[in-house]
């Protein structure tokens, strides 16, 4: 406990955690602006021709249960970024202001020292989902009950996705440490963060739904494959079809960060750090 607090508090001194924070902040806005003209676009039904092969899939996402999840949960995407940004940053500043050895020298046990480390980043993350969430809970009954589709606070499917939606902060924020004691450059590892990131958000995306329309609609379920995709799919408010189920995106998550975090420790023990 000693060990999370001190983590805890190097996080504090610092001005990274409201650096990011400020970040963060334009960011859900961008976001809401595009969720409140996607929703009033959906829910308006003037959405054109749209195909046989697509028409569940569609009716799936203009679902209220799914408008609302989706309002509810706003700022995902940046939010997940954010957070796996923080996880390498509680470690790499370790080694980018060489503290590390002072580190190890006061407290030996190195496992300890880096299961202190996805604590720390948890609790951190776990504050940036609730800021977002009080952020969505104040703003999104406006827009939903502008959009006519009505507050929904009392569905169920609504707050699973909005808890859901808390485990993948949690789960994105130790990515980002196994990913920050995997290379040790601050520069080196937030840049490759953001990549991989934004390159399996968008370019797997891309080039999963070129496939899935030349060879069918089972090419959709290697969404789970790609973390971000995972991540996407726990917070819908209902299973889409053609799509893998929520649970699954929430188990493959998890067994990421599981590896990550794994891969972390056993590598902080062996290593170098002189």
């Amino acid at each position: 406990m000693n060990l999370v607090r001190s983590e805890l508090l190097k996080i504090r001194t610092t001005s990274t955690w409201w650096i990011f924070a400020l970040i963060t902040l334009p960011l859900w806005a961008l976001a809401m602006a595009f969720n409140w003209l996607q929703t009033e676009a959906l829910n308006s039904g003037d959405l054109g021709e749209v195909p046989a092969d697509q028409a569940d899939q569609v009716e799936a996402v203009r679902n209220v249960a799914n408008l609302a999840a989706n309002i509810y949960t706003n700022g995902q995407f940046f939010g997940l970024l954010i957070v796996m940004l923080l996880g390498i940053v509680v470690v790499t500043s370790e080694f980018f202001h060489q503290t590390v050895t002072t580190t190890f020298l006061t407290a030996p046990h190195r496992t300890a020292v880096m299961m202190a480390k996805l604590v720390a980043a948890g609790v951190l993350a776990l504050l940036f989902w609730i800021g977002t969430t009080l952020l969505n809970l104040a703003v999104g009954p406006l827009i939903l009950k502008a959009t006519d589709v009505g507050a929904h606070l009392g569905d169920g499917a609504v707050w699973r996705a909005v808890a859901l939606n808390g485990l993948a902060y949690l789960l994105w924020s130790v990515l980002g440490v196994g990913l920050g004691v995997l290379i040790r450059s601050q520069i080196g590892a937030t840049v490759t963060g953001i990549l991989l990131y934004l390159g399996g958000a968008i370019g797997a995306a891309i080039a999963i739904g070129l496939l899935a329309a030349k060879f069918g609609d089972w090419i959709n379920q290697l969404q789970l494959l790609v973390p971000s995709l995972a991540s996407g799919l726990m917070v819908s408010g209902t299973d889409i079809p053609g799509n893998p189920p929520r649970w699954a995106g929430a188990a493959v998550l998890i067994g990421y960060a599981v590896l990550a975090g794994a891969i972390g420790v056993l590598t902080i023990r062996r290593r170098d750090i002189s």
